[in-house]
């Protein structure tokens, strides 16, 4: 049983998503179930406005359920302060959105050591830790170039390498290649997913492409609040 516990990464159980717009009591979440091991990547679905935004913030600690609870690591988000959720999601999760929101003002490899610095490592090693991920990621000709010199692609690269240098338990991914053509999105979101197996991190990626979410080892379904697993694998 505690290898069980361990090895689940993500717990979302029974998570419901409530806003209050005027006299309107608006229902964006409806009793989610979620559960992730370490290693899995699960796609989330649905069509724009569904929620699967508001599911992902939740499941990061960036937002709180109105009900229900979120278990990162074993550990529930419920009621931890604001300072302890930073330091839960600095020590455990990693993120990637659509747009890389890179630093302009720092090169590829010092975006990519910036969470190393947060933790205070040393520079030599951040560097280090920095420009080897990068390297594996296909990056080693573009490590001191700065967001404006690279592709769409190599930045989504340099943004998913900073979300693994820490070598996180999970990375929580909202639409990673949503702002890519067909070719590149496809090539950085296989990537992506080979990272996630060599490393054991686990990702919960939101997409609209159902031929991307078929590549994760699970996709569900967010419709009208439900979450739901899909049984053809899109």
């Amino acid at each position: 049983m505690s290898e069980t516990k361990v090895d689940v990464v993500l717990q979302a159980q029974a998570v419901s998503k409530r806003f209050q717009d005027g006299r309107l009591d608006v229902r964006v979440l409806e009793e989610v179930n979620l559960s992730l091991k370490r290693g899995e990547s699960l796609a989330i679905v649905g069509a724009s406005g569904s929620g699967k935004s508001t599911l992902l913030h939740i499941l990061g600690g960036l937002d709180r359920a109105s009900q229900g609870e979120v278990q990162l690591m074993g550990q529930s988000l419920s009621n931890l302060s604001a300072s302890q959720l930073g330091m839960l999601r600095n020590r455990h999760l990693g993120f990637v959105y659509q747009f890389h929101h890179l630093l302009a003002e720092l090169n590829a490899w010092e975006n990519v050591a910036m969470p190393l610095w947060i933790r205070r490592e040393s520079s030599q090693n951040s560097q280090q830790q920095a420009q080897q991920l990068l390297t594996r990621l296909g990056l080693s000709q573009r490590l001191t170039h700065r967001p404006s010199e690279l592709s769409g692609g190599e930045r989504q690269r340099v943004a998913i390498a900073r979300a693994l240098v820490t070598k996180p338990a999970c990375v929580l991914a909202d639409e990673p290649t949503g702002n890519l053509d067909r070719q590149t999105a496809k090539e950085v979101f296989e990537l992506m997913l080979s990272m996630s197996k060599s490393i054991q991190t686990s990702f919960v990626v939101v997409t609209h492409d159902p031929e991307l979410a078929a590549l994760c080892d699970a996709v569900m379904h967010l419709k009208d609040g439900h979450l739901s697993l899909s049984s053809s694998g899109i």
